[in-house]
């Protein structure tokens, strides 16, 4: 392990990455349960797979900085050190959740770790990366902003629109590529003129560069260095993280046949969690005993997350309104509701 690294995260925080990434696994395994049992309805996207990308990315970054994601959206947040509890209520559509029950799973945000929303829109969350990231320059917040995006979004118009501006302004934003090989059911290397999806960067003379997403401390190094220099005035870059879902692309979406269990056990190997737990206890900075601890703690979270879910009320009518208009005094909240719901009384 490079002597940096161990340095800067150190034993404590190499792992609060491996709890990260195990959270990931266990959160979105629970919900693929619930939604066979039908405690949840509606399509999901899970993260299985792709935890390097997801926990290496969020911990380079500060805890404050911004954050924006795509529809594969429980992954981001977990990454970033949201709470548990909150994510699983929104998914349940409860009040307490990180939305009050109105995002769901494919439309998260969670201001309490920069998360400024994950959207189905496939890259639409990078121009709102590149708006988050002008805002915080010309306030002088001294943010970055990780813009999380899949590799079918590199061929997405908002996806050069972004990068072409970010550059231009030299902003603050580290655009994270997860490929994971697939754009739903088609391959990468069908629809994409390079090989690489880094390549794109200096075309926009962006620094670029492809890192292997199933190392988390890859990721963490390669985020980390690039929110460095875009906190310095360097501007962005733009990282290609190569990792692999190991289900579709939507749990119980599509059942294509586009792929070889075959494939999917050759990545299996190649687990990101296995693979930081293999080199924590080569290294001997943990026992197998300690990331047997570790995971057995993101269980109990879980539990009391799913308790806590379930024993949570559901929005009422009158909450619907108040999150959609920015206004001080209430007025056009209060007379929406009014309207709606034939209340008319008057606005004082």
């Amino acid at each position: 392990m490079d002597q940096q690294v161990l340095d800067e995260l150190g034993v404590p925080g190499l792992l609060e990455m491996y709890r990260r990434m195990v959270a990931i696994r266990v959160f979105d395994t629970t919900v693929e349960k619930l939604i066979d049992r039908g405690e949840l309805v509606g399509s999901i996207h899970t993260s299985v797979g792709q935890e390097g990308s997801c926990a290496g990315a969020g911990m380079a970054v500060a805890p404050d900085d911004y954050m924006t994601g795509s529809h594969r959206s429980h992954g981001h947040p977990i990454g970033k050190g949201a709470e548990l509890a909150k994510l699983m209520a929104e998914l349940f559509g409860k009040v307490t959740g990180v939305c009050h029950g109105n995002g769901g799973s494919m439309h998260l945000a969670d201001f309490g770790v920069g998360s400024l929303g994950e959207t189905a829109i496939v890259a639409s969350s990078l121009p709102i990366a590149v708006g988050a990231a002008l805002a915080s320059k010309l306030k002088g917040e001294d943010k970055v902003v990780l813009a999380f995006f899949g590799d079918g979004a590199s061929n997405a118009g908002a996806f050069h629109e972004s990068l072409n501006m970010a550059a231009i302004w030299k902003l603050p934003v580290i655009f994270l590529c997860e490929n994971n090989q697939f754009a739903v059911s088609t391959r990468h290397e069908t629809v994409c003129a390079v090989e690489r999806i880094s390549e794109r960067g200096p075309a926009y003379r962006m620094r670029a560069e492809t890192v292997d997403g199933q190392d988390a401390l890859a990721v963490w190094t390669a985020v980390r260095e690039a929110a460095r220099i875009a906190r310095s005035g360097g501007g962005p870059s733009l990282i290609e993280a190569l990792t692999y879902r190991y289900g579709d692309h939507s749990y119980l979406m599509n059942r294509l046949k586009y792929r070889t269990e075959e494939e999917v056990d050759i990545w299996r190997a190649n687990d990101p969690i296995d693979n930081l737990g293999r080199l924590l206890a080569e290294e001997k900075l943990a026992t197998e005993d300690d990331l047997a601890a570790v995971r057995q703690s993101v269980a109990d979270e879980i539990e009391r997350s799913l308790e806590f879910a379930r024993a949570s009320d559901y929005p009422t009518a009158d909450s619907l309104w108040p999150n959609m208009y920015t206004d001080p005094s209430g007025f056009a909240a209060r007379r929406h509701n009014q309207a709606w719901f034939g209340k008319l009384e008057p606005v004082k």
